[in-house]
């Protein structure tokens, strides 16, 4: 039985040896050219097309590797399980077997980026955390410094809101804190982009909500306005996607919390039949986001307000955030402002905000494309990502982005409504608990603004602290137990 599984896993890695070279070629490496992240990237992607389930168990209870975490050191696992099958089988090994050097290189490079990106990390935990700050971070020191002795690494600045001087006030009151807690804090700035939120808003009264069966209005130009079948009126940011929207097109609204069909149209407006909303109805307010699951509206990345806000990022900032980012075209694009505001420093980090089908689909040749040009991560933005593909794809979602960016030795945020009951009430939920200590598989975890966000602090980096003790990755690290 040795024999036949040696032959088998022989032949699989073959295969996704011989699978993975058109991938290589596409992420412009050239035949010989050594990068071995890419190539492990491209190796991950051949063998995640094979079924290797019924291998797995093959392997297990003969003790040998299952294959199952490999996602760092493809070939080098494979080469450890064919050297082991050959010494059983009493035949040479068709590949020697990997130093343990070689095998863990993709971790010590994982390691090796995120410091990079992040700065180092606490001595007592290996994941980071990234605090939104208000506006108040602008003009309160200590309300940051606050944040920093509780255990915020990154500060995230999000440019939709406030503006450059204030953007500038928050940053250097980040240099501060940091100064004061003795430890290097990173600065993420994250630009806007094509984001649709709602602007001003046309509701029948204060208290009233948009209920399944209900209608409301968007309207491109002018105030909103209601009217006797229709009560809910909202303007958007972004005036042309009402004319790119079609009947029957989905329209998602705050993160998901209401979901409705476009019914009808005219000039300037789309009127939108509710099918989804949340228990007790859902509130149509400014500042809250809008989804378009179905509508294509060939938008950049980059827009105007965009490329005038680089310039305060370029110099606040040590990652500038990339917001709807969804080709691998589109990391030219940003690189091109890049240069065009004359920024050679090659420090400066990008985190690619993965928020649309177009965009996970797209993740490994956008990672290529940014390979070798400034230190690089992934943000899971899940909030859009769940509006955009639904919440019953999104946990599977992020676990192959998870996945993805552990093959190419890319740090990952775990991003949105993390602790997010704690953060706004003071008290967290079972489930956002079990939610946090899973994000410990990331190398950073997100916190957004709200009145307990230190409390929220706190406990995660308890938790995060904790879980490093019981799983790497996918790895359970078996720590000794003392609950029995």
């Amino acid at each position: 039985m040795a024999e036949q599984l040696l032959a088998e896993v022989l032949a699989l890695r073959t295969s996704v040896a011989e699978a993975a070279a058109p991938t290589i070629a596409r992420f412009g490496l050239n035949a010989g050219e050594e990068n071995e992240a890419m190539t492990n990237l491209a190796h991950y992607l051949a063998l995640r097309h094979h079924d290797v389930r019924l291998l797995q168990r093959q392997l297990m209870w003969r003790g040998l590797s299952s294959l199952g975490r490999l996602e760092g050191r493809v070939l080098p696992a494979f080469d450890a399980v064919l050297a082991a099958l050959a010494a059983m089988s009493g035949k040479p090994s068709p590949f020697p077997a990997p130093t343990e050097e070689a095998f863990f290189s993709g971790e010590a490079m994982l390691t090796q980026a995120t410091d990079t990106l992040f700065g180092p990390p606490p001595a007592h935990r290996r994941s980071r955390i990234m605090v939104t700050l208000p506006s108040e971070a602008g003009t309160d020191p200590g309300f940051v410094l606050d944040l920093a002795r509780r255990g915020m690494d990154i500060a995230r600045i999000n440019c939709a809101h406030d503006d450059s001087s204030a953007w500038r006030a928050m940053a250097n009151n980040v240099r501060a804190a940091g100064d004061g807690v003795g430890r290097r804090l990173t600065v993420l700035m994250d630009i806007a982009g094509p984001k649709i939120r709602t602007e001003a808003v046309h509701t029948p009264d204060r208290k009233a909500t948009l209920q399944t069966g209900d209608a409301f209005r968007l309207v491109a130009e002018g105030p909103p306005h209601g009217g006797a079948h229709v009560k809910f009126s909202a303007a958007v940011s972004l005036p042309e996607m009402v004319n790119r929207l079609t009947v029957g097109d989905r329209v998602r609204y705050d993160d998901g919390k209401l979901e409705g069909v476009v019914e009808s149209l005219l000039p300037g407006e789309a009127i939108v039949r509710v099918t989804k909303s949340k228990a007790g109805g859902t509130k149509l307010k400014p500042e809250k986001g809008i989804n378009l699951p179905d509508t294509a509206l060939g938008l950049s990345p980059l827009t105007a307000k965009d490329k005038h806000d680089l310039a305060t990022v370029i110099e606040c900032a040590d990652m500038i955030g990339y917001s709807f980012v969804s080709r691998a075209d589109d990391i030219d694009t940003l690189e091109a402002a890049l240069d065009r505001h004359g920024v050679k420093d090659r420090s400066l980090g990008l985190v690619a905000k993965i928020e649309t089908p177009d965009a996970v689909k797209n993740l490994p040749d956008m990672i290529a494309r940014a390979n070798g040009r400034r230190p690089f991560g992934v943000m899971i933005a899940r909030g859009d990502l769940a509006a955009e593909i639904g919440f019953e794809r999104l946990a599977e979602m992020q676990e192959e982005i998870l996945w993805i960016c552990e093959a190419a030795s890319i740090p990952a945020i775990w991003a949105t409504q993390v602790l997010e009951d704690l953060v706004s009430s003071g008290v967290p939920s079972r489930g956002e608990m079990t939610d946090a200590a899973m994000a410990a598989r990331a190398e950073c975890v997100m916190l957004n603004k709200g009145p307990a966000v230190g409390a929220a602090i706190e406990l995660l980096d308890r938790l995060l602290a904790r879980m490093d003790a019981h799983v790497h990755k996918k790895t359970p690290m078996l720590r000794a137990l003392r609950s029995w």
